[in-house]
């Protein structure tokens, strides 16, 4: 991803169960609330230090997943977001291009 690119608009639907981004070079990235959630970036969750770029884009495929919420989403300086989920977890820190490439249309088959 080139490194310009930034969001020019996010919506969530938690009744649609999708995060949408707008990029600024016109691309749109759907993104499931599940595989969000799975793939939420803090060290916790990704299980270490060591694991800090290892994700899951398959959950995004997951067909009929657990539903999810988003309680609050939140900028943080000019490169990333920080989500606070239904179930109260917040320490992750979705950066944009980490986002751009969990991309579920970047990983499908």
């Amino acid at each position: 991803m080139d490194e310009n690119v930034t969001p020019t608009g996010i919506e969530v639907s938690n009744k649609d169960q999708v995060l949408e981004i707008a990029w600024s070079d016109n691309v749109v990235s759907r993104y499931p609330l599940h595989g969000l959630r799975v793939n939420c970036p803090c060290v916790m969750c990704r299980g270490g230090h060591g694991n800090m770029g290892d994700f899951e884009p398959e959950a995004f495929l997951e067909e009929d997943p657990p539903r999810i919420e988003i309680r609050n989403i939140e900028q943080v300086g000019n490169h990333a977001i920080k989500i606070t989920w239904g179930d109260g977890h917040n320490s992750g820190m979705y950066q944009w291009k980490t986002l751009r490439w969990l991309d579920p249309e970047n990983h499908k088959q």
